[in-house]
């Protein structure tokens, strides 16, 4: 398996050739060592590939040694998968232009990639759209369904820390190789989701900057390892129009969250609603449109464990079925605010609830 890995390696390490010149060599060849050491003359042979691109492969070819490309990647310690590895997610395989090799920090058995959903949106997004979606996800609690996104700001960072908090995996796709982690204020995220939460995928080599282009071309990845996509808040010109027009080309699900008609960046979430996207304002109208039934949580005795007073387990069971803030809680349970606010600082001495940016309260462990 090394021996051939090298030469997958080698084949990414040359920043001026893409994955459709990569996969259209090794389909014709059938392997990718016959590939990375065809002469022109066989390359030549190649259908749909120009002899400029093969003379531009051959001249960048000269510089690089699959061997110590090999050395590189175990020294910095990446774990990488192939496209003919066997573990290589048969959902990717099958889009247009899937990536030939991509970097991996974390572990994707850890995640169902059965039960994928994408989320996309606007880097500036509304706190109106962050807290709905915020909620939307609080509603998968504990289940095994796998959130996809870009690890970006805004929608991307939400996506994951709602799935992270609410002990669902969660893999983010980013544009640039592992030297250079975009937007670095999402490195916490990142080891998060390397040390236990899921994954983070590249597939640029590690010393690719991740440069404009990247993040739109990162997309097809987003969408193509996910069953749907849900868009959370798109301007009419936007990544996440990109994603989910994507989304429809690979033959999957798209939704959308609605937003205020009032903001500019919903107004490609009306388009894209207008043209047939799903509406989606709760996890049941994603859990309908795509046919889904999530695995049942094993249960623990909280109230055993923990020693909860009926009040305080009342209160904790609200939470873990949804989102809520303390208005919500007190129409819901009719304590008093006083009452409820000891239950609440309770619960989250003993790391049972957090409260939100947007002060509404959720679980930290599951039922």
């Amino acid at each position: 398996m090394l021996n051939n890995d090298k030469y997958w390696l080698a084949f990414a390490s040359i920043e001026k050739i893409g994955s459709v010149f990569i996969q259209r060599l090794y389909e014709h060849f059938g392997d990718i060592e016959l590939a990375w050491k065809a002469d022109i003359q066989q390359l030549l042979e190649v259908e749909n590939i120009t002899k400029k691109q093969f003379e531009a492969f051959i001249s960048e070819r000269e510089k690089v040694s699959p061997d110590d490309c090999l050395k590189y990647i175990l020294s910095k310690g990446y774990d990488f998968i192939t496209f003919d590895n066997e573990k290589y997610p048969e959902l990717l395989k099958n889009i247009y232009n899937p990536p030939m090799t991509m970097f991996m920090a974390g572990s994707l058995d850890r995640c169902n990639l059965d039960k994928t959903l994408a989320v996309v949106g606007s880097r500036k997004a509304s706190d109106h759209s962050k807290e709905l979606l915020n909620s939307i996800i609080s509603q998968f609690y504990g289940s095994d369904i796998c959130i996809i996104s870009g690890l970006a700001t805004g929608i991307d960072t939400t996506a994951h820390k709602a799935a992270i908090e609410n002990n669902i995996k969660t893999i983010g796709v980013i544009g640039g190789g592992f030297d250079h982690l975009y937007p670095s204020s999402n490195k916490k995220l990142f080891n998060q989701m390397k040390e236990s939460h899921g994954a983070v995928l590249s597939e640029y080599w590690p010393t690719f900057e991740p440069i404009s282009w990247r993040f739109p071309h990162r997309n097809r990845i987003v969408s193509g390892l996910s069953k749907g996509t849900l868009v959370a808040e798109a301007a009419l010109k936007s990544g996440a129009l990109i994603t989910a027009k994507l989304c429809l080309e690979q033959g999957r699900e798209l939704m959308c969250i609605p937003g205020l008609v009032t903001n500019p960046n919903t107004e490609g979430i009306y388009k894209l609603l207008k043209e047939g996207a799903a509406l989606v304002t709760n996890a049941n109208d994603i859990l309908e449109q795509m046919n889904w039934t999530l695995e049942p949580i094993e249960k623990k005795q909280i109230n055993t464990q923990y020693k909860l007073t009926n009040e305080e387990q009342e209160v904790f069971d609200l939470i873990v079925r949804d989102s809520l803030n303390i208005d919500e809680i007190i129409l819901k349970t009719n304590l008093n605010i006083g009452d409820l606010m000891v239950i609440l600082t309770n619960l989250e001495i003993r790391g049972l609830i957090k409260q939100t940016d947007g002060e509404k309260y959720l679980p930290l462990v599951a039922l």
